[in-house]
């Protein structure tokens, strides 16, 4: 009788330890869990070539966007609903001088766009490159900007600033990125398309479009 207990006893022992070191391993697993992903340049061998929003074909929406421009600036349009004098909460942006093709010394190129209809707070983020020969772009990119629209908002610009006292003259890269609050701005995951845009010596000429 004593012989039974006690070989009993040894099994209960090691049954409790098995379920220690499943319960360690399991609360280890649990704890890696919460670090953030690293945010990564692509996510595949061969990366996946995102869609140009430099072609547009008029009431087909890219994407999220309804429509979105690359412009030298931007206006606000108040719209009224109901009566005169009572505006919405959400101004529509009119890009001013849309196009592709800017001079060196321009402060600031606008995107411009109109989003559908947003039922969480999001953001639209832009990065870009300068091209090399061969379409190569540079290793980093020359400038980020990040705008967060609130919920039920459609409207948004982003603006790339130029570094120093003047663009460099050649062709830029925009890659474009949607991702809800909490998420990477940058993950190549979250990005959505493309737009190119020239910087040329001197004044831009009237009405040119390189990419249509």
């Amino acid at each position: 009788m004593i012989e039974t207990r006690r070989i009993g006893t040894e099994v209960l022992v090691r049954v409790l330890a098995g379920l220690s070191v499943v319960v360690c391993v399991w609360q280890e697993a649990e704890a890696r869990d919460l670090f953030a992903p690293k945010e990564q340049a692509t996510t595949e061998v061969d990366p996946t070539q995102s869609p140009s929003f430099d072609e547009q074909k008029k009431g087909i929406p890219q994407s999220l966007f309804t429509w979105i421009k690359m412009a030298k600036g931007y206006e606000v349009e108040w719209d009224t609903f109901g009566r005169k004098g009572w505006y919405t909460q959400d101004p529509r942006l009119k890009p001013i001088e849309p196009g592709s093709v800017f001079p060196r010394d321009i402060s600031a190129i606008y995107i411009v766009f109109e989003s559908a209809p947003l039922e969480d707070p999001t953001q639209f983020s832009a990065q870009w490159f300068l091209e090399g020969e061969n379409g190569v772009l540079s290793s980093l990119p020359l400038g980020k900007d990040t705008l967060e629209v609130p919920g039920h908002e459609r409207y948004g610009f982003l603006e790339l600033k130029k570094l120093g006292d003047a663009w460099d003259v050649g062709t830029y890269l925009v890659k474009l990125f949607i991702t809800p609050l909490g998420q990477q701005s940058f993950h190549a995951g979250n990005q959505v398309g493309t737009m190119r845009f020239t910087i040329v010596e001197g004044a831009a000429p009237a009405d040119v479009n390189p990419h249509k």
